[in-house]
């Protein structure tokens, strides 16, 4: 019971961390080189999708 509710509260961490970077990226990095935005773009997207598998993977366990 724990484990599944630390598992929620690190899937969630790591998805808020994802949105947050991708908006600063998006937004707050006007002045930084096209190509590193780009990669830190896809990173911040990478570490949703993870998210996103991670939490699919969670709900077919619980099922």
């Amino acid at each position: 019971m724990w484990e599944r509710g630390l598992n929620w509260g690190a899937i969630t961490l790591v998805a808020v961390f994802g949105l947050l970077w991708l908006g600063v990226v998006v937004f707050a990095a006007t002045t930084a080189p096209g190509w590193l935005r780009a990669a830190q773009a896809v990173l911040s997207i990478g570490l949703i999708g993870w998210a996103t598998k991670k939490s699919l993977l969670l709900i077919r366990t619980m099922a």
